[in-house]
């Protein structure tokens, strides 16, 4: 995890913005000594954001399946979860 003041952002934008793409981590911002902003990568951003979809699609199968509503067939769902790990990891 990388911290930066602020002021970093305006004064050294490209070094932060370098940091984000080479690490794959968020840089956390601090104001006055406190946090105040994350600064991401945005293929980051976008492969995080395409993972919490898939924990909430999962999340809610496993609701559906607690409350004994059926749905699709094992080999329907690992077909499924195929695609959307191929998509996350290849970007598409």
């Amino acid at each position: 995890m990388q911290i930066k003041p602020s002021a970093s952002i305006r004064q050294n934008y490209n070094e932060i913005a370098a940091l984000c793409k080479s690490t794959g981590e968020p840089v956390y911002l601090t104001k006055n000594g406190e946090g105040d902003l994350v600064v991401m990568d945005i293929q980051a951003f976008v492969r995080r954001e395409k993972m919490l979809k898939l924990r909430e699609e999962l999340l809610a199968v496993e609701e559906d399946r607690l409350v004994g509503r059926t749905g699709t067939i094992p080999e329907e769902l690992d077909s499924y979860l195929e695609s959307i790990l191929d998509e996350v990891e290849h970007g598409k």
